[in-house]
């Protein structure tokens, strides 16, 4: 009996550590063990590549004064047409621009080639139309003026199936990824009353207007978030058309992902001139195209739990404006984008931040 209960409980444990991993057995018989697919070769600098965009998968700007002009909607475009338009507009170094609107209104591109993750040196540049401000009444603030950052996201195409799958996006974690108490700025932004947090898993849903106003409207298009905001956005008396996308059918808009610290303060007291502050590093229209801050290292890459992860290469990207705040008579905080740059075709070396 007690041999029985020895060999029993033998077998159990045995068991238990096999499934724990602590266990191993081998035979003549076991299957040859699987090895990891190798990393591939990426070259720097493919034969006939192009160093800008060649694709515009997707275009879904929220609502911004911008939005039906930048592109320009026009009667009986639809999605695959905006598109296009986008493409036009930003692909093969075109030199035009669009906006994404307000939070979560974004873009995906691809290229002709898989962008080299080219260790211990930046990768791509995203363009946009960021600048900076020559007369701000405080002349101590540090670099600000047009800062309207995007969240940049990166996807390699590790099945070949010439697709971004869900399972394949990762976002760039920018300067603020976790909070912005290093931005130069942060003092400024506690004192104006911004909300300084970086909310990750954000959510927020926009409705269609149920009539469209000729002119200024200061409750415009309704909106709420997962965080228990909401309210109205604006329309401005500068930019009349609607700024829901009209290729749109459905009544409302939901956007999902990381929503920044409010980064603009009216540095006038009085709503005249309000400065959008400069985020340290890893965004979108965030610094002058010609800052080597404005270049983007594919392994500032992060999973959904802040996890750094390592990509041979990006084949995808995605942007998206990353800020939800209203800037008085300057409007809503809403990334735009020109294109985006293969800083290795350009061979342009930008050693990453230290």
């Amino acid at each position: 009996m007690k041999k029985v209960r020895f060999n029993y409980f033998l077998s159990a444990a045995f068991c238990v550590a096999l499934a724990l991993g602590v266990v191993s057995c081998s035979s003549d018989n076991s299957e040859p063990k699987i090895p990891e697919e190798p990393e591939p070769e990426i070259p720097e600098k493919p034969e006939g590549a192009t160093a800008y965009i060649t694709k515009v998968l997707d275009y879904m700007p929220a609502v911004g004064q911008f939005t039906n002009v930048l592109p320009q909607y026009e009667e009986g475009d639809t999605q695959e047409t905006m598109n296009q338009k986008v493409l036009e507009a930003i692909g093969n170094d075109e030199g035009g621009m669009i906006t994404l609107g307000g939070f979560g209104g974004y873009v995906v591109v691809g290229f002709d080639h898989t962008i080299k993750n080219k260790k211990g040196y930046r990768d791509f540049r995203v363009l946009g139309n960021a600048f900076y401000s020559n007369a701000n009444p405080d002349p101590n603030a540090p670099k600000g003026g047009s800062a309207e950052p995007g969240i940049i996201m990166v996807a390699y195409d590790r099945n070949h199936n010439g697709k971004p799958d869900e399972n394949e996006w990762y976002e760039i974690a920018g300067s603020s990824y976790t909070d912005c108490k290093s931005e130069a700025w942060y003092d400024k932004a506690v004192a104006a009353g911004n909300d300084v947090n970086t909310y990750h898993n954000y959510e927020i849903t926009y409705y269609r207007p149920e009539t469209e106003p000729a002119g200024a409207a200061k409750e415009y298009i309704r909106w709420k978030d997962n965080q228990g905001g909401g309210g109205y956005k604006e329309k401005n008396a500068f930019h009349k058309q609607s700024y829901y996308p009209k290729w749109v059918t459905a009544d409302k808009l939901t956007f999902k992902g990381t929503c920044l610290p409010q980064n603009g303060i009216d540095e006038s007291g009085k709503g005249t001139y309000y400065v959008c502050y400069t985020f340290l590093y890893g965004y979108a229209d965030n610094e002058l195209n010609a800052s080597d801050d404005s270049a983007i290292d594919i392994d500032w890459a992060v999973d959904a739990n802040g996890n750094k992860v390592h990509l041979p290469g990006v084949d995808f990207i995605k942007i998206y404006t990353g800020v939800n705040q209203e800037n008085g008579w300057l409007g809503e905080c809403s990334t735009e984008v020109k294109g985006v740059e293969d800083l290795h075709i350009l061979e342009q070396d930008i050693e990453t931040r230290k």
